[in-house]
């Protein structure tokens, strides 16, 4: 099997992977996974399209992220293993988008407005 890339967008998060058969290994930025997401939630989202397609352990993962915070990151990488998934069997494609994981969360944070506080915060108004 050759090597699949997919990318992956989540706020400000963009994860590039490359995904191959193998037996489950997953190198974020040159650390394994459990070193990159300490935290067991993030950890559970990377793994959700593998669970939701039973290919647990089929893949090796090689993953490219940068931009946003973890969270946002491990999003991202959420979606472009599920892109991978689908590019590697057409069967995944209606699990997973069921499950939403194909579909780009386009909630970004608004911008600063000038004159004010911040994105809607105001000034305190006085009437008199």
């Amino acid at each position: 099997m050759q090597v699949i890339n997919a990318v992956g967008r989540r706020k400000t998060a963009v994860a590039r992977i490359y995904m191959k058969q193998g037996n489950g290994e997953v190198s974020i930025n040159g650390k394994g996974l459990k070193d990159y997401f300490p935290s067991e939630i993030l950890q559970i989202i990377l793994n959700q399209p593998f669970t939701t397609t039973s290919t647990a352990g089929q893949y090796d993962l090689k993953i490219n992220v940068n931009g946003g915070g973890i969270a946002g990151q491990a999003e991202a990488i959420r979606m472009a293993v599920s892109r991978a998934l689908c590019e590697a069997n057409a069967e995944n494609r209606p699990a997973l988008k069921k499950e939403g994981f194909l579909t780009r969360d386009a909630r970004m944070v608004e911008r600063k407005k000038p004159g004010r506080k911040k994105a809607r915060k105001k000034f305190q108004f006085s009437k008199r």
